[in-house]
Parts: C-alpha cells; sequence; structure tokens
C-alpha cells in the first residue's frame, strides 16, 4: 500500500511539474488578451441588439482595434508622416516633460526588442567582483566617448522572473562575449538558469 502511495505521489507531482507552467502560461495569456480586449473593444458602443436595445458586446473586437491602430499607424508613419511633422510632434512632447520620459521610455524599450537597431543582440559575460562571480548581460552601447568614458561599454543585466533589470558601466576589456544566441541567453537569464541552453 505504501509503495501504491509513493507511486501515486512521484505521479503527482511529476504532473503537477508538467500542468502547473502550462497552465499559468495559458491563464496569463488569456488574462492578457481578455483584459486587452475589454478595455479596447467598442462595440459597446457602436452596436446595440435590435431585439432588446441594449449594447451588443463582441468577443475579439478590441484585439482586431489594437491590430488595426498598429497596421495604420505604421502606414502613417512610413509614408505620410514627414520631417516637419516629426519635428512638430518632438516640439510638442518637450513641453510635457513626464510623458515626454514615458513615451521615450517606452519606445526605447520597444525598440531595443523589435526595432531595426536591436539592442539586446550581443550577449556578454562579465566578472563582477574578486571572487569570480559572473553575470550574464547585453552591450547596449559600445562608445561612451559622450560620457567621457572612453573604453568603456554599457551593459545590461535583466533581472530572473522580471523585465526589469540594471546597467551598469564596465571596462570593455572585462567583458567576455559569449557565441550563443541572444534569445537563448535572454530566456536563460529570465527563467534564472533553469532554461536550457
Amino acid at each position: 500500500m505504501k509503495q501504491l502511495f509513493r507511486a501515486l505521489l512521484r505521479y503527482f507531482f511529476k504532473g503537477l511539474l508538467v500542468v502547473v507552467p502550462l497552465g499559468a502560461a495559458f491563464l496569463l495569456i488569456f488574462w492578457a488578451v481578455k483584459t486587452l480586449d475589454n478595455a479596447l473593444n467598442l462595440s459597446d458602443f457602436l452596436w446595440t441588439d435590435p431585439k432588446t436595445g441594449k449594447p451588443m458586446y463582441i468577443p475579439g473586437l478590441g484585439i482586431v482595434n489594437v491590430v488595426v491602430l498598429i497596421l495604420v499607424a505604421g502606414i502613417l508613419v512610413t509614408n505620410v508622416v514627414t520631417d516637419p511633422i516629426k519635428r512638430w510632434f518632438y516640439r510638442w512632447l518637450n513641453r510635457l516633460p513626464l510623458f515626454k520620459f514615458l513615451y521615450s521610455s517606452i519606445k526605447d524599450l520597444t525598440e531595443a526588442f523589435v526595432g531595426e537597431e536591436k539592442k539586446f543582440n550581443e550577449p556578454v559575460l562579465v566578472e563582477i567582483n574578486e571572487f569570480g562571480v559572473k553575470k550574464i548581460g547585453f552591450v547596449t552601447q559600445k562608445d561612451l566617448s559622450a560620457l567621457n568614458l572612453p573604453g568603456d561599454v554599457a551593459v545590461y543585466f535583466p533581472w530572473s522572473y522580471s523585465f526589469a533589470g540594471q546597467v551598469i558601466i564596465i571596462s570593455a576589456d572585462k567583458v567576455k562575449p559569449i557565441d550563443k544566441s541572444a534569445a537563448d541567453m535572454m530566456k536563460f537569464v529570465i527563467s534564472g538558469g533553469v532554461s536550457g541552453l
């Protein structure tokens, strides 16, 4: 009886290791999509049910709105928005310091992942103390002459299980390139080192 109980317990924990990450990932994606859809779904305001006269909710319309908005913005920025319009926008942005800070920070972070010049594409290993402790990071700036720091580089260290991180300035000779893809190294760091390489 004890052996049967132990076997069932072992199977339970092995199943837990499979089901919990899958369930959590699906739940997080479902929550994000549902929240976005609810926040941006305009069907309540645009359509009413002809039988009842009440607002009619169309599931998924919020996501469609986001996709269409992003596509239209991309088309406009690529084909219509000219340099004078961009300069006017940035002049207007400079008058709103808090909004400018938020906008430029989010824009830079977005460009770092999906822009034409991806910033987190050079994984490196940095020895951070005399005991030989090493951290994995990503070189974000190779030339810091503007800060009067020639020969130094900026390295971003993401934190495990978070989208936050920290930037340090370190001598370029203390930074060793890693011969792995940036995506694999980011996954390794974000997962706390448990993701396979």
